[in-house]
């Protein structure tokens, strides 16, 4: 399998910190804010940028691990965080990779019931192919694929990462 790498280490950090100052600029006036990463990689991407926003910022992050079925999203969704602690907060969705949309609609779709002051999503990668009207409100990077390519984040243990394109 070839892999053609999109995004470097250095690169992903850039993008951590530019959606970062996003988020905050967004949510400037908000006193606490939840950051909600879907189970794996978008909870790690989550991690990444609620640490970054405690560094350039006086918010205080909640960080929420959602898990969802995605072969089968209809099943419940399980949360880190009950619904009292996030609600009538500013909640931000994240994940890795925005492909079908059909995961972050069914997650935005679990947080809908729960009254919030302001919901954004968003993504490392973007991929323009959805079959759900969903959209990032942050995204680190566009990408036009064919239906044939994956794209695959790689968060190491170690703390580097990189995205590639198959």
């Amino acid at each position: 399998m070839n892999k053609d790498i999109i995004l470097t280490n250095q690169e992903i950090e850039h993008k951590i910190r530019r959606i970062a100052y996003q988020i905050y600029e967004t949510f400037v006036d908000e006193e606490e804010i939840v950051i909600a990463g879907i189970a794996n990689n978008g909870f790690i991407f989550a991690e990444k940028i609620a640490s970054m926003l405690e560094t350039i910022s006086p918010i205080k992050v909640s960080i929420c691990k959602v898990q969802i079925n995605k072969q089968n999203p209809q099943l419940p969704i399980q949360t880190s965080l009950a619904k009292e602690d996030y609600a009538n907060k500013g909640l931000i969705l994240v994940d890795d990779v925005l492909n079908s949309g059909t995961t972050l609609i069914y997650a935005v779709r679990h947080f809908i019931d729960v009254p919030l002051k302001k919901f954004k999503t968003a993504v490392l990668v973007d991929r323009n192919h959805k079959k759900y009207p969903v959209k990032a409100d942050f995204k680190g990077i566009s990408l036009s694929t064919s239906l044939f390519e994956h794209v695959q984040v790689v968060f190491d243990e170690d703390g580097s990462s990189y995205a590639y394109l198959s």
